[in-house]
């Protein structure tokens, strides 16, 4: 059976020919005369690892010449004969990560290479990921261009730039980048057979790795496989190829992500003992608001009409936007307002009093913080929903970026327990344009150096700490102080 044969040939990296007279050792260890015809300016590993003619994920190889991916490198595979057809001679096992020279077909050792397989798969030592935020020196890429580690831009693949901020964001957070840098911290986590959630760990350690490669060949990353595994665990609902929603994203992502390092409501993981605060509510349910006033006073001395209180964990806080005006000032332009960030943290103050209305049924709620997460990510809600239309509040939140003191929004008793409740600013997501149409950049602090640099796709410019106060803040990103006089590494703010 031909296609049998033909199948394992392909698949199978040990089947391969051995020619007369030639040693296994030799056929190992031969020193290549093509090293010279590799061109390190077309490889690019972010992209599926895909032969580019059968589709197959096994056995894949990529051309070290022209950087295209085939299948296998016995006679008859897709790799042989592109290195007959195109003398192409050298390639790169994507799996194994090791060389050969085709057609001849030898293993190539040689610690020129090195620089290759390290680019397809960066190592982090503790000594490394411990000095990341102590320095700032700027590499330079194979292609000549200077990047800083981490302030890194994102190749937007049409309209997945609600994603790439989001990761952005996430792959500066210090403890959370530090934990996916080390492949060994969650590769031994056991899921169940099939379960493809764990892709989303596999995929954003492997992005946070490229990201923060002090020896790339490019100054910009692609999040393909990123996505790709995006797609697939949210079942299309986030898509490369349509705008999606930032705060939409980042919610599903850090769910999907605490699920698949074995997290649980009760079992804490990496990442929600990074993000992970808690709160009380206070939630009184309210009479229709169409009955007569004697039914309203009787109802409300029922038992199911009193406020009660509960206990709850969250990833982040949502923060409301005061509605904004509709009238224009006398140059006929729309006032865009402004409000202090403190205005709505008044929220959770314990005392402020919000209705919330469900299909049925109406109520009143308060809030109020128990216990403040290292990082605290702040969502400021620009966007209403409903049948017809997506509207968005164009309201400025001026912010500081260092020195919020969140202690007032405690409890009693949480604010004896609390030492540190201080936090600084360290990402800033921002939404520009229409609602449905918009684009987002982010702006992120560089620990090392303490500057901020705004990223924008695979544009990456540094900005001053006060120019970022005067943009659509969409999601934050604030650091707790490890003690009261922390005040490092915020230059200028």
């Amino acid at each position: 059976m031909v296609p049998v044969k033909r199948e394992r040939e392909i698949d199978l990296e040990d089947e391969v020919p051995v020619k007369i007279g030639r040693s296994s050792e030799d056929r190992r260890s031969r020193h290549c005369p093509y090293l010279d015809t590799i061109n390190r300016s077309v490889l690019d590993f972010d992209f599926e690892k895909l032969c580019s003619i059968s589709l197959s994920h096994i056995n894949v190889y990529a051309c070290l010449i022209c950087g295209k991916y085939f299948q296998g490198r016995g006679l008859k595979s897709h790799a042989y004969t592109h290195s007959v057809q195109f003398t192409h001679h050298v390639f790169l096992n994507l799996h194994t990560l090791k060389f050969y020279c085709l057609p001849d077909n030898y293993e190539i050792i040689d610690s020129s290479l090195e620089d290759i397989t390290y680019v397809l798969k960066p190592t982090f030592t503790r000594q490394h990921i411990s000095g990341l935020d102590k320095q700032g020196k700027l590499y330079r890429a194979y292609d000549g261009t200077t990047y800083l580690p981490g302030i890194v831009g994102l190749n937007n693949i049409k309209a997945n730039d609600y994603a790439n901020v989001v990761l952005q964001a996430l792959s500066n957070v210090p403890p959370l980048r530090n934990y996916f840098l080390e492949e060994e911290n969650y590769c031994g986590i056991r899921r169940p057979p099939g379960d493809i959630m764990f892709l989303l760990v596999q995929r954003f350690g492997e992005l946070m790795r490229k990201l923060w490669n002090p020896r790339n060949f490019k100054a910009h990353v692609s999040p393909h496989e990123m996505l790709q595994a995006v797609v697939l665990c949210s079942k299309k609902n986030f898509q490369i190829t349509k705008q999606g929603d930032a705060v939409d994203f980042l919610s599903w992502f850090m769910n999907a992500l605490h699920g698949a390092l074995g997290g649980t409501k009760k079992k804490p993981s990496s990442l929600t003992k990074v993000f992970q605060g808690s709160m009380r509510i206070f939630s009184k349910k309210l009479p229709h608001p169409d009955l007569p006033p004697e039914e309203k006073v009787a109802l409300l001395l029922k038992e199911e009409y009193q406020e009660e209180m509960s206990d709850t964990t969250f990833l982040f806080l949502t923060l409301d936007l005061p509605t904004a005006p509709l009238y224009k000032d006398e140059k006929e332009q729309l006032i865009i307002p402004q409000v202090p960030l403190f205005n709505i943290l008044a929220k959770f103050n314990g005392n402020t009093e919000k209705e919330y209305k469900t299909y049925k049924e109406n109520f009143l709620k308060r809030f109020q913080l128990l216990k403040l997460p290292p990082y605290l990510i702040f969502c400021i809600k620009r966007f209403t929903k409903n049948n017809f239309f997506v509207e968005k509040n164009p309201t400025i939140v001026n912010f500081p970026i260092t020195n919020v003191d969140l202690r007032e929004y405690l409890t009693e008793e949480a604010q004896v327990t609390e030492k540190n409740t201080t936090y600084d600013l360290v990402a800033n997501v921002v939404h520009d344009g229409k609602p449905t149409e918009g684009a987002y950049r982010i702006h992120v602090l560089h620990h090392g150096t303490g500057k901020w640099y705004e990223l924008q796709d695979l544009q990456v410019t540094d900005i001053l700490p006060q120019m970022i106060t005067l943009s659509e803040a969409y999601i934050q990103i604030w650091k707790r102080r490890e003690s009261e006089d922390d005040t490092t590494n915020h230059t200028g703010a």
